[in-house]
Formats: structure tokens, C-alpha cells, sequence
């Protein structure tokens, strides 16, 4: 039986390849069904079908993000997800390098219940500007 340090290490790291596969159901799968995800207090995707929606909108931005965990801690049923998010801009096709994390309440299944998550915006839309 696996121990919860490797049951959650695994998810950290299956969480960022699950980000980088281009695919948003497979992101929206970490979530619990009614799971949500919050982005710099901005407004809240609630439930699978909008984390899906959300993550797309990424991808269609950067086809070809890669997101690395730069670093997972847990204490109990709350996590934080360190990353790094790399891509080129479709648009600009500027190369975009950003820092941030994710803080998770999850659930006993391991499973993101909640997620509020953080990168510098300013220096994301200049990245993409290129200005």
C-alpha cells in the first residue's frame, strides 16, 4: 500500500503532466465533481465542466504549455502546488515563463476540492505584449 507522502507526490506530479498533455479533462479529473478553482481572487470555475472550460481557454492560449511542479507540501488535507507554466503565446508567439502556485483543500479521496490560485498577472500580459 502505497504511503499518502507518495499518494500525494504522484498527484502533484500527474496533476502537472495532466496540465502540460493538452488535455482539459484529464486537469478537470483531479478535481472532485463540485471541486473549483479560483484564480488571483478572480471569479470562481465551480464544478468539472467549467474547470474544463477554463483550463481550454489556457490551452488555446499557449498549444503548447508545460507546467512543472516546482515544489508540492501538504499538512493534513490542505496542499500548496508550486509550478512554473511555460508557453508561446498564439497570438504574439512570445515566449511566456510564469511563476505561481496553487493552494488546495482536498478531498479524503485526494481529490482538489478547492483551489486558489496565484501568478503575477502584470508580468504575465507583459511577457505577452512583449512590451
Amino acid at each position: 500500500m502505497a504511503s499518502i507522502r507518495d499518494i500525494l507526490n504522484n498527484l502533484a506530479r500527474d496533476y502537472a503532466i495532466a496540465w502540460s498533455s493538452g488535455d482539459a479533462e484529464d486537469v478537470a479529473r483531479f478535481f472532485a465533481p463540485d471541486g473549483q478553482i479560483i484564480i488571483n481572487r478572480g471569479e470562481p470555475h465551480i464544478g468539472r465542466d467549467a474547470i474544463i472550460e477554463m483550463v481550454r481557454g489556457f490551452h488555446a492560449e499557449f498549444s503548447n504549455l508545460e507546467v512543472r511542479c516546482d515544489m508540492f507540501r501538504w499538512a493534513g488535507s490542505h496542499a500548496i502546488f508550486v509550478k512554473t507554466m511555460e508557453g508561446h503565446h498564439s497570438e504574439t508567439g512570445n515566449q511566456v515563463v510564469v511563476r505561481g502556485w496553487e493552494e488546495w483543500d482536498l478531498t479524503p479521496e485526494h481529490k482538489v476540492q478547492s483551489s486558489m490560485g496565484w501568478f503575477d498577472m502584470e508580468d504575465f500580459h507583459r511577457q505577452i505584449t512583449g512590451s
